[in-house]
């Protein structure tokens, strides 16, 4: 069990950390926002290191669908409601800055990208898809009705934007990474004020920043109560109909469609992670009816960070943490924003101003309602008296058959059978077995 995009890439190998070290931007995290943070930064000339846990995009980046687009569900419209078109506008522009970045990183790079429209379906909601419509147009985005006729089912409409595009992220990933100081399998066990102590020396630093995926730093920000993590699913199917572009329900529990060479990778089952969910065992059926004739090649699954508002948190970690930065929470559309929260934390790494900064702010108000539904999750996990728990903030652990995991509700932390962490934000190994 793997995704395509292993099975088909040179894996690079980086050097373990030997000794104490000192760098002017530390970075820890090693998926496709932390390599493209060090990557902007070495390129601007700036002094920087980055520390992966395990292997570089050995985490969320290696199990993405690899979707580089502005259409990010039916966000626009939403954001136009929230706080107007000015923040929609500005969230657009630096989304359409990342896709342009990587038509010209990708020019001369092999890593099978492909220019693709994209659309975002609904199964039952004609008006959404024309309010979406009506906020690009207004917003100078070329967006356009569609029928969706490629789904092998009848939806109520699709918002159709042309000219997007997919690529291998590995391929890229590990193209970029070659020159960059990078050092693999060398665990952050302890973050101090300017210090970061590994098990394999202690690293200084001027400024840091989080790409940890769920950030590791407790202390600040109280991002376990701003964001909640969601599992999703990929089936690879060999013998299906090319879908001749990017298709995404608007729904955050429905199903996703792209190609990638001969096969159809088809995402869904998604829940809320340590919930139960349809997971593989949905697409299998749902494959079976539309697709009766192809074979499964390949089958993963991905976990996603999602924010109260459905825009990611790039830039100080807290407001006490003048020089920690953070990026997390891509709600799914990782691509494109790594893209600009490497851009942006180029910016504030160096005191300066981004035009994007405000709009990604981790110190934005946190007054919606799925801030009640994670501190409802939280107090649940906590009060549940079952063992085992998990070692991040305490909450009881779910087992997952579908995985053979322990997952946790609250923040989202996984674990293997054996008790070896699989996805953070908890950093330790729990004993399961003598829990």
């Amino acid at each position: 069990m793997g995704s395509v995009w292993e099975k088909d890439v040179a894996r690079v190998s980086f050097d373990l950390l030997e000794g104490d070290k000192h760098t002017d931007v530390l970075i820890v995290g090693g998926g496709i926002a932390g390599v493209l943070c060090a990557y902007v930064l070495r390129n601007a000339g700036i002094d920087c290191m980055l520390v992966e846990v395990g292997r570089i995009c050995g985490g969320i980046t290696k199990d993405t669908t690899a979707k580089i687009t502005l259409s990010h569900g039916l966000i626009y419209h939403k954001l136009s409601v929230r706080y107007g078109d000015d923040t929609a506008r500005l969230y657009l522009e630096a989304q359409k800055h990342a896709g342009s970045e990587y038509g010209r990183l990708c020019r001369d790079v092999q890593c099978d990208y492909e220019i693709k429209d994209s659309y975002v379906y609904s199964l039952d909601d004609r008006k959404k898809i024309e309010e979406e419509i009506t906020i690009l147009n207004r917003l100078g985005v070329d967006a356009e009705y569609s029928d969706g006729e490629a789904l092998p089912f009848r939806v109520s409409g699709a918002v159709r934007v042309r000219d997007q595009a997919q690529f291998n992220p590995l391929k890229f990933i590990f193209n970029v990474a070659k020159d960059i100081p990078i050092y693999e399998k060398t665990k952050v066990l302890e973050l101090l004020p300017y210090k970061a102590v590994t098990n394999r020396g202690t690293i200084s630093y001027e400024k840091m920043i989080v790409a940890t995926h769920f950030p590791i730093l407790n202390k600040h920000g109280a991002y376990f109560l701003k964001m909640y993590q969601h599992r999703s699913y990929v089936l690879a199917l060999e013998g299906a109909e090319d879908v001749g572009g990017m298709y995404v329900d608007e729904c955050d529990t429905g199903l996703s469609f792209r190609n990638y060479g001969d096969l159809l990778l088809l995402g869904g089952g998604g829940h809320r992670t340590g919930k139960p969910g349809g997971g593989w065992n949905e697409l299998e059926r749902l494959a079976d009816k539309y697709y009766s004739g192809a074979r499964i090649r390949e089958r993963w699954a991905t976990q996603d960070c999602m924010t109260l508002d459905g825009v990611p948190y790039v830039g100080q970690y807290s407001k006490n943490t003048p020089d920690v930065f953070v990026v997390t929470g891509f709600n799914k559309w990782g691509m494109t924003n790594a893209m600009i929260s490497a851009h942006i934390l180029y910016d504030l790494v160096r005191g300066k101003d981004n035009p994007y900064a405000e709009v990604f702010s981790p110190s934005r108000s946190i007054l919606h309602t799925q801030l009640a539904v994670n501190a409802f999750e939280s107090i649940v996990g906590l009060l549940t008296p079952t063992a085992p728990r998990c070692p991040h903030m305490g909450c009881a652990l779910k087992y997952n058959r579908a995985e053979h995991s322990w997952d946790c509700p609250c923040h989202g932390s996984r674990f293997g059978e054996d008790g070896e962490v699989i996805n953070n934000p908890a950093t330790d190994d729990k004993r399961i077995k003598n829990s």
